[in-house]
């Protein structure tokens, strides 16, 4: 079986484990949307754009459509899907019975799944059915359930939509979550039970259904989310990625990162993509709201007040991250990623890595220049070293137990190496790396390379606002909280150029997650990721501008020369970043 197919259909052989699973109580978890204490709902006009997205309309005969709410809540989507399909069975002539098998909504909490069939059917009453008819259709379509448990015998749907539950595996009770995780693979790591869900849903889809969730984006960059990515470009495509972070989707103020995604199942086409505002909302026209997105993502509009957007033509494979940007620049991401090589790159010899990890920072490292033999002391950069924009070096030192080529020095050769170790003996005995390996118990977690002292490098500190190269000419080693580069072919002061500028800062936008306070994360697994010309390509002129702008630590000059050694005209929202 391909991976493609391995997505394809539901394994059924755990049944037994499924209905045994049934007994587990769990408390119902917060929707995306959800505060502590109390629901927060979707705003209409989101789940009209979400209806909108995934082609449940109302000109079409909904009746032959098979839709499932997977977490119905108390009807913010299951009433305007109602809506839509009863006014569609009108339209086509379709009868009560033609509608009894066209929806299905699940709800975890009896009291809430009692008010969503009350809901339901009040909006059929207003449809012209009848109080009993209305409240037996109601009560048919929706369940109380656990979706993520009864999901594999709830039969195939055209359309899987809604605000999945949002909680951490931390505080789901074990048993549910073993249960879950057996059923569903995706579910990996520290990752929230909204995943479950988007993998369920997906599992459910016929052939050219369609997902619309709106539901925290975590999920597309960060390491618990690898496998369901796997899974999404393995056998389905992505239709539309919308952020809405800053976007008032929710009746209350959440801080749960949301985006709306529209996935089906079919092959990898083209995708729009876009990004909500804080005036984002229904248009004052009363169009719909998908269309006027789609518009503007192809150029047919100028403009749809609170949004912007864009189409990209190719999507992300594997389990690798997928970038959050601007549209605009999301664009201009692919293509600089399909016309630029990779920064670490074999043919320009350059490559990144981070500084020592010693295990023991209050031991390896120290100020006393005199702690042991001179050639055990080795003047170590810190991440504090390079906060002006040049390397300041503040005399620390990391005291040395690696030979070169490898291996451990032999402390009966080095006197006060040794006794400076033995007095602080018990303390590095205790690490794990001493215990895995007790005759090294002096030992550093990381090998000290000795050729990188005097290699010329760009530092990158971890955690930064903005990118923050800076130039050691060959006279420190990096500690752990600094990333390195090192380049065989590049003047690193060009290179260090490019770096500074919001063109490469981009890149790093586009893939780490944020901390708070919009930190990014200089690591190489993103550095990695920038894109960089050849620099036999760049004349000697720029490659000088370059290299003031980098003297000068000026970020618009450095991002202006950037763009023209990428050819990019139009810098929108790369300096007002």
């Amino acid at each position: 079986m391909t991976a493609s197919e391995a997505y394809l259909d539901f394994d059924l052989e755990d049944s037994a484990g499924v209905q045994s699973a049934k007994v587990i109580r769990l408390e119902r978890p917060a929707p995306c949307g959800e505060s502590p204490g109390g629901v927060v709902f979707t705003r209409p006009w989101v789940v009209d754009l979400i209806l909108d997205l995934a082609g449940y309309r109302a000109d079409r005969d909904l009746a032959a459509t098979r839709v499932v709410e997977p977490s119905a809540g108390e009807g913010a989507f299951l009433v305007p899907i109602i809506r839509r399909l009863m006014t569609s069975a009108s339209a086509h002539g379709r009868s009560i019975a033609d509608v009894r098998d066209s929806v299905r909504a699940f709800e975890l909490d009896a009291s809430s799944a009692a008010r969503a069939i009350d809901l339901a059917a009040s909006e059929l009453r207003r449809h012209g059915v009848s109080a009993d008819q209305a409240l037996g259709l109601a009560a048919g379509w929706v369940r109380v359930g656990d979706y993520l448990l009864n999901s594999p015998s709830a039969g195939r749907a055209d359309l899987v939509v809604g605000n999945p539950p949002y909680i951490r595996y931390d505080e789901v009770p074990s048993a549910s979550l073993a249960a879950y995780r057996k059923m569903y693979p995706t579910m990996v790591g520290r990752g929230d039970i909204y995943v479950g869900f988007l993998e369920a849903g997906l599992r459910q889809l016929a052939d050219g259904g369609v997902l619309g969730f709106i539901c925290a984006d975590r999920w597309m960059r960060s390491a618990y989310g690898s496998e369901l990515r796997r899974m999404v470009s393995s056998a389905f495509g992505v239709e539309a990625v919308i952020e809405m972070h800053n976007a008032p989707a929710f009746e209350s103020q959440v801080s749960a990162y949301p985006a709306v995604i529209i996935i089906r199942r079919a092959p990898q086409g083209r995708v729009i993509v876009a990004s909500g505002d804080a005036t984002a909302g229904a248009p004052s026209d009363s169009k719909p709201l998908a269309n006027a997105i789609t518009a503007l993502a192809e150029g047919r509009r100028q403009a749809v007040p609170g949004f912007t957007a864009g189409v990209v033509d190719r999507w992300f494979n594997g389990t690798g991250p997928w970038p959050s940007l601007p549209p605009e620049q999301l664009v201009l991401l692919r293509r600089l990623e399909a016309e630029f090589a990779p920064l670490e790159d074999e043919i320009t010899g350059t490559r990144v890595g981070i500084g020592v990890a010693t295990g023991a920072d209050r031991v390896f490292i120290t100020t006393d220049p005199a702690a042991a033999e001179p050639d055990r002391m080795v003047p170590l950069a810190m991440t504090a070293d390079t906060r002006h924009g040049d390397l300041r070096w503040s005399g620390n030192y990391l005291i040395d137990p690696w030979q070169r080529g490898g291996g451990l020095v032999d402390l009966a050769a080095y006197p006060r190496l040794r006794a400076y170790f033995e007095q602080r003996r018990k303390e590095l005995q205790s690490r794990n790396v001493a215990q895995r390996m007790p005759r090294d118990w002096y030992r550093t977690i990381d090998r000290v390379h000795h050729d990188l002292t005097g290699q010329p490098k760009l530092y990158f500190p971890d955690m930064k606002l903005t990118s923050h190269p800076v130039l050691d000419l060959g006279e420190t080693y990096p500690h752990h909280a600094l990333y390195f580069l090192t380049s065989r072919n590049w003047d690193l002061e060009v290179l260090g150029g490019l770096l500074l500028s919001r063109i490469a800062q981009m890149f790093i936008e586009a893939y780490c997650v944020k901390m708070r306070g919009g930190t990014l994360r200089f690591q190489a697994q993103y550095l990695r990721r920038i894109r960089v010309p050849d620099p036999a390509a760049i004349p000697a002129e720029m490659g000088e501008r370059l290299r003031q702008a980098f003297r000068s630590r000026d970020v618009t000059a450095a991002t202006k020369v950037a763009a023209e050694a990428y050819g990019i005209t139009d810098l929108t929202g790369l300096l007002t970043n």
